[in-house]
C-alpha cells in the first residue's frame, strides 16, 4: 500500500501544512500537485532529491511516493562535488533541488519549476532497473557522500508508519513543527505518521536559535516537538522548561542515547506539566524506529530505550551468535519487524536486488535487558578499543565523561584512546576521571583540546572527521 493513498482520500480539506509564511496547503493540494507530476516523471525513476524543510521539498517527496517514483533523500546542503559522484554511482534520471542550487547544474534541461524547487532531467540517466518493492533510498552517512544507502520499501514504510502511530496516538489534531532533515529517516518518519493520520504539519527550515522559529511554534499553537541529544541540549540553554507552551503536549527523542541527567531534567518537567516525554531508539536500517519508551516509564527507567514498537521484536544474541535468555546480560541487539529495510546499495546495480535482510537486522548494538522486559543500550559492537589486553567501550567511555562535560567525543586504536574536548579548562580533570573509572594508566590516552565536535545534520559525531 502507498501510505499516500489514505490521506489524499480522507483528508482532503484538512490542512496538511502550514509553511512558515504563512501558507496552507491542504491534502487536496497535496494531492493536485502529485498529478502534476504525474505526467512528467515516469513511475519507477530514480530521482535525487535535494532537501531542506520547505514546502517545495515536502511537495516533491509526497509527489515521488504518490506516483512510484523513488528517490534518494539527500540535504541540500551537501557538498555539490560529492553529490555528483553520487550522481555517477546511481545514475538518476532526475533531479528535484532549490532553484537556487541551479548554478551548480549548468546548461540542465529544467523540465518545471514548483514553489522554491525546480525539476531537471539527466538526459543520459533513465535506463534503470529498479525492484519493484524499492520505495525509497536513505543515506547511512549524513554529508560525506558515501555511496552506501539503505533500500526501503513501501511495506517498510507503511508498517513502521503504523507503528508509530499506534505508539504515540497520533491523530489528525496533531500540529509538530519540523526540527530535523527530511533527508534524516527520524525526521521523515515524523513526516510520514502526521501525513497519514491527516495531521497538520508545521514547516519550518528556522533554527531553534532563531526566535522566528519560537514565534512560529507559539503562533500555530505546535503540538510536539523531537529532536536527537544535541537538540534537547540546546532547549536547556534556551530554558526552554521555563517557556508558556500550553499547546506543547509531547517531546520525542530519538538518534542516540541523552546523557543521564539531561534525560531526568526533561522527564521531570514534562510529568510535572502533564506532558508526554518519549525516548525511542532507531536505525535507518528499520525505516526509521524499533523501540520506544512509554511516557509513563520515563522516570522509573530512565536511560533504557524501552521496548519493541508494534509488530517489532527484540532479542540479544551473543558472540556465538546464541540467543540469550537471561535478563542483565550483554549481547548484540537485534530486531526482527516488517520495517526492516531491503538491504544496502553502493550503485545503480543494486537497486535490482531483492531482500536480502528478509525482517531480521543485526543491528550492531550490544544492549541487556532487564527483569521486566526494557532493553537498555551499553555501546556498539564495533566501538569498542583493547587497550592493555583490557576492551573498552568507547560509547560508554563518551557517556561517563559526560557527566562533568558536555561535549566530548572519544575514538583510537588499540594502543590508545583518544578524546576529543571543547572545554579546554578540564583536560586534567576529564584524565583523572578516565584513570579511576576505567582503571587504566594515564600513558593509556591522551586529551586533546577541539574547538567543535564535528556533527552531522541530525546531530550525531562524526568519528571520521577526528584525526588520531
Amino acid at each position: 500500500m502507498n501510505i499516500f493513498d489514505k490521506p489524499s482520500k480522507l483528508f482532503l480539506h484538512n490542512i496538511a501544512i502550514i509553511s512558515e509564511g504563512g501558507v496552507n496547503t491542504t491534502y487536496a493540494d497535496l494531492d493536485d500537485f502529485s498529478k502534476f507530476f504525474k505526467d512528467k516523471i515516469p513511475s519507477r525513476s530514480l530521482i535525487f532529491s535535494l532537501n531542506k524543510n520547505t514546502l517545495g521539498s515536502l511537495v516533491g517527496y509526497y509527489s515521488f511516493i504518490k506516483n512510484k517514483v523513488v528517490p534518494l533523500m539527500l540535504d541540500a546542503k551537501m557538498d555539490i562535488q560529492l553529490i555528483k559522484i553520487l550522481i555517477s554511482s546511481y545514475q538518476p534520471g532526475y533531479l528535484w533541488l532549490p532553484t537556487d542550487n541551479l548554478p551548480s547544474f549548468p546548461n540542465s534541461n529544467i523540465i518545471c519549476s514548483l514553489f522554491d524547487y525546480s525539476l531537471i532531467k539527466l538526459e543520459d540517466h533513465n535506463n534503470q532497473q529498479i525492484h519493484e518493492d524499492l520505495a525509497l533510498l536513505l543515506a547511512t552517512s549524513g554529508s560525506t557522500g558515501s555511496p552506501k544507502v539503505v533500500k526501503l520499501t513501501y511495506q517498510n514504510i507503511e508498517s513502521n508508519t503504523l507503528s508509530i502511530i499506534e505508539y504515540l496516538s497520533i491523530n489528525q489534531n496533531e500540529r509538530p513543527i519540523t526540527t530535523l532533515p527530511m533527508s534524516y529517516s527520524f525526521g521523515l518518519s515524523i513526516i510520514n505518521s502526521h501525513l497519514y493520520s491527516g495531521a497538520t504539519l508545521l514547516l519550518t527550515n528556522r533554527s531553534l536559535f532563531e526566535k522566528e522559529f519560537w514565534s512560529f511554534l507559539k503562533k500555530e499553537k505546535a503540538t510536539s516537538l523531537s529532536g536527537v541529544p544535541y537538540t534537547f541540549d540546546m532547549l536547556k540553554k534556551l530554558r526552554f522548561t521555563r517557556m508558556d507552551l500550553p499547546h506543547l503536549q509531547t517531546l520525542t527523542q530519538a538518534g542516540g542515547k541523552m546523557n543521564k541527567d539531561l534525560n531526568k531534567d526533561f522527564a521531570e518537567f514534562c510529568k510535572e506539566s502533564k506532558k508526554r516525554f518519549f525516548v525511542m531508539y532507531g536505525q535507518t536500517e528499520a525505516t526509521a524506529r524499533m523501540s520506544y519508551l512509554p511516557h509513563e516509564f520515563s522516570l522509573s527507567k530512565i536511560g533504557s530505550m524501552g521496548v519493541a514498537i508494534p509488530n517489532g521484536r527484540f532479542s540479544l544474541i551473543n558472540e556465538a551468535g546464541e540467543t540469550i535468555q537471561e535478563s542483565n546480560i550483554i549481547g548484540e541487539l537485534v530486531y526482527k519487524g516488517p520495517n526492516v529495510s531491503m538491504g544496502y546499495a553502493e550503485c545503480i546495480n543494486d537497486l535490482s536486488n531483492s531482500d536480502e535482510n528478509q525482517g531480521r537486522l543485526i543491528t550492531g548494538d550490544l544492549a541487556k535487558r532487564d527483569v521486566d522486559g526494557f532493553y537498555y543500550i551499553v555501546g556498539r559492537k564495533k566501538r569498542f578499543l583493547k587497550i592493555y589486553g583490557n576492551r573498552v567501550n568507547l560509547d560508554e567511555t563518551e557517556r561517563l565523561l559526560k557527566d562533568i562535560t558536555t561535549e566530548c567525543a572519544c575514538t583510537g586504536n588499540d594502543d590508545k584512546i583518544i578524546v576529543y574536548t571543547t572545554d579546554n579548562l578540564k583536560i586534567d580533570k576529564i584524565r583523572d576521571y578516565i584513570s579511576s573509572k576505567l582503571g587504566l594508566h594515564h600513558s593509556a590516552f591522551s586529551i586533546k583540546y577541539i574547538e567543535s565536535i564535528p556533527k552531522n545534520s541530525s546531530g550525531k559525531t562524526i568519528y571520521s572527521d577526528l584525526k588520531f
